[in-house]
């Protein structure tokens, strides 16, 4: 009781600074720029309702759709991709193997460079292949664009994804590991019984992460193709900032296209998190 009555004296005292930085941080910015994606604004100072037009020319955009099929198709591979590689080498480096903690810094490694840096060094090496092999670069066609994109970005999450996969075997309580042993389970049958529902937790942090970054994915497109060709490899939020910083007066377009993006990755986000939390507790 006496803990509970201090606990209601000073609670809002210590969480107001954090509620102050929330609001000031997030929600006034927030509520700021819905209401401008209703505008038309050169400046905050200057905006002029216009109703959801700027929503109907974001939907009217071919640039715009094109964006949000190739976000959708990079986001489907890369997290299938990282998702596996990142399981199988958690489940390597986690066996008794000499150097295994060397491994796991040199997987992670990846993670700790700027995602500008990453693009132009990849650029560099894929541009490098090309024009050795068919005498082309990055830009030349699409494909070579968005194969590019997914190997940058597995090659900087999959570490990341691993450390998160081996802290969830290595969790696994040993009695269960020895259970099975002792009902002669096999590797194959150990994983899908055993490894894979006790990590289940694991799973739905690493897919929502990744799913998560690929949408909001920026600094490595802008530094590997810049959208190149003719747009063809311009994720959303590249898009979103080309169309609000390079196209004069589209700002409120650009903003529209911002608080779509939103929604989007929102929606996609709770789906997945919804789809993956159920299966976790089934298991």
């Amino acid at each position: 009781m006496q803990v509970s009555k201090y606990l209601k004296k000073w609670f809002p005292l210590f969480a107001m600074p954090a509620f102050l930085a929330f609001t000031l941080a997030f929600l006034v910015p927030f509520g700021l720029g819905l209401y401008l994606s209703f505008t038309r604004f050169r400046t905050v100072t200057n905006a002029h309702w216009v109703g959801f037009t700027n929503y109907i020319n974001a939907f009217q955009n071919n640039d715009f759709m094109n964006s949000l099929w190739f976000s959708v198709r990079f986001t489907v591979v890369s997290v299938v991709v990282v998702n596996i590689a990142a399981f199988a080498l958690a489940l390597v480096l986690t066996k008794a193997i000499k150097g295994t903690n060397i491994f796991r810094a040199v997987f992670f490694l990846p993670n700790l460079i700027g995602g500008i840096v990453l693009g132009y060094i990849w650029q560099l090496m894929i541009n490098g292949v090309l024009f050795a092999t068919v005498q082309r670069d990055i830009t030349y066609d699409s494909a070579y664009g968005f194969w590019g994109l997914v190997v940058l970005v597995n090659w900087q999450m999959i570490g990341y994804m691993m450390i998160i996969y081996i802290a969830g075997i290595q969790n696994i309580p040993g009695e269960v590991i020895e259970a099975a042993d002792i009902d002669a389970a096999g590797p194959w049958a150990k994983l899908v019984n055993v490894t894979i529902p006790m990590v289940a937790s694991s799973i739905t942090i690493c897919v929502f992460l990744t799913v998560a970054n690929c949408l909001k994915l920026f600094d490595q497109n802008l530094a590997l193709t810049a959208g190149a060709p003719q747009r063809e490899t311009e994720g959303l939020a590249l898009n979103i900032f080309n169309t609000f910083y390079n196209s004069g007066t589209s700002q409120g377009v650009g903003q529209a296209k911002a608080v779509i993006f939103f929604v989007v990755v929102g929606l996609i986000a709770f789906i997945q998190l919804r789809a993956t939390r159920s299966r976790e507790m089934d298991a």
